[in-house]
């Protein structure tokens, strides 16, 4: 199976995955390796997929019912599909996971090992505090947390309303500097960067060390599922979790 492994300083028992679009049973226009069972795919199909995946990982991961909000839940107590736009944990081998296909799906641990989040930030989430809500969720010193960005539409070709814009700057001028004259000319309209609003929103929260935000699912077709690209496609998933194996290995070592 096709991941993306972050890049970034966490312990070693601090296990993180993003599937790609590759490798999968789905069809066009979902090819290949589909995750999301709200799309429209078959779901004989999407459930192939994340049995395919599920024999990559400890647990099966916690899907959740996502809403572009800002809540959190507690992966280690929630039973189904929660309606939430993140999830955090402290036990191991329990899953946190959210499906994107050009939202900013952020990863997040502590550097003790001890906590793990995932969170599903689109513009409304990134504006409506998810990136908060998951830190305060994680209840440690925001200095102590790293945040990983992984793939989501890229600046170059996230064009979005002045509307959007307002929201941002309302919260903190400085979010002015993510956003450059729409490409296309038109008036009102706005070059969104999220990697740059994620990082401003994070820093506010007191998460200092932010690694990653240097992909572009619009861009690059073939590794990546993209909703403004394509319209009707499919979802990857971005998994977070504290691997018991490798906290045994570290204790006997």
């Amino acid at each position: 199976m096709d991941f993306l492994i972050p890049d970034w300083p966490a312990p070693a028992h601090v296990q993180a995955r993003v599937t790609t679009r590759r490798g999968g049973m789905s069809a066009a226009p979902y090819a290949s390796l589909n995750l999301g069972d709200h799309v429209g795919d078959d779901p004989a199909a999407v459930a192939a997929n994340r049995a395919q995946l599920r024999r990559c990982l400890p647990s099966e991961p916690l899907w959740l019912k996502q809403v572009h909000g800002s809540g959190i839940v507690a992966a280690d107590l929630a039973v189904g599909v929660p309606e939430a736009d993140g999830s955090v944990s402290r036990q191991t081998d329990r899953i946190c996971a959210v499906l994107t296909a050009d939202c900013l799906p952020v990863l997040f641990c502590d550097r003790s090992g001890t906590v793990v989040a995932a969170a599903h930030a689109g513009w409304r989430g990134l504006a409506d505090g998810v990136l908060e809500a998951a830190v305060r969720a994680m209840a440690v010193e925001p200095g102590e947390i790293l945040a990983w960005l992984g793939p989501a539409i890229g600046p170059q070709a996230f064009e979005v309303g002045e509307e959007v814009r307002q929201i941002f700057m309302a919260h903190d001028p400085a979010a002015a500097l993510a956003f450059m004259p729409g490409s296309s000319g038109s008036a009102g309209k706005w070059l969104a960067d999220i990697y740059l609003l994620a990082r401003q929103r994070l820093a506010r929260a007191g998460v200092k060390q932010v690694f990653g935000g240097d992909f572009c699912t619009h861009t690059d077709a073939e590794r990546f599922y993209s909703y403004r690209r394509d319209g009707m496609t499919g979802r990857m998933a971005s998994l977070i979790w504290l691997d018991s194996s490798r906290i045994i290995t570290v204790l006997q070592n």
